[in-house]
């Protein structure tokens, strides 16, 4: 009898292990992100068009989940291709940086909607005169959906204020995967 019972508690062991070691599967991990999508600013002088153009780049976060609620932190690089020409000269859109935060809730079991908030810093730049960088805040609202367990897409709009009167509306979709 006392084999019996050593071999069941090995055998319940071994069975419950592999089920132990299983990653659960939610929101919560390290992501990489890669990000395309529509740019559009707002360079803040009167009488010139906004600068439009396609944005892309890459985010690298990490969420955990608490029952249905995501949160997480994130840093981004992007750019753009955006160009205007105006009588003073050309108007480039450059490179963006941005360091926030996320904070969603889990619909169903694949879909998640989430809110953003963070720094952001761009640069807007003119061939022969040089570029200037500017601090902002940044905010945002998206979906994301798991494809997989370590596959996901979003959509994402976010605004993003700058110091000396610009602003940045975008547009984007992205793939990511999860670590």
């Amino acid at each position: 009898m006392k084999n019996v019972t050593i071999a069941a508690a090995i055998a319940a062991c071994v069975i419950a292990f592999p089920a132990m070691a299983q990653e659960k599967d939610d929101f919560s991990g390290v992501k990489a992100t890669a990000i395309a999508g529509y740019d559009n600013i707002d360079v803040g002088v009167t009488g010139v068009d906004n600068v439009e153009g396609f944005l892309y780049g890459g985010t690298l976060g990490y969420d955990i989940q608490s029952g249905n609620v995501v949160y997480g932190a994130e840093l981004e690089a992007t750019e753009s291709t955006g160009k205007i020409s105006t009588t003073g000269g050309r108007i480039e859109a450059g490179r963006d940086l941005y360091a926030g935060a996320r904070l969603g809730f889990v619909v169903g079991d694949s879909a998640l909607i989430y809110t953003k908030a963070g720094y952001t810093n761009a640069r807007v730049s003119s061939p022969g005169i040089g570029g200037e960088n500017g601090d902002g805040v940044r905010v945002g609202a998206g979906v994301e959906y798991k494809l997989s367990q370590n596959m996901f897409a979003r959509g994402e709009y976010r605004y993003s204020n700058y110091e000396g009167g610009v602003s940045r509306n975008q547009g984007l979709v992205s793939l990511g995967l999860k670590f």
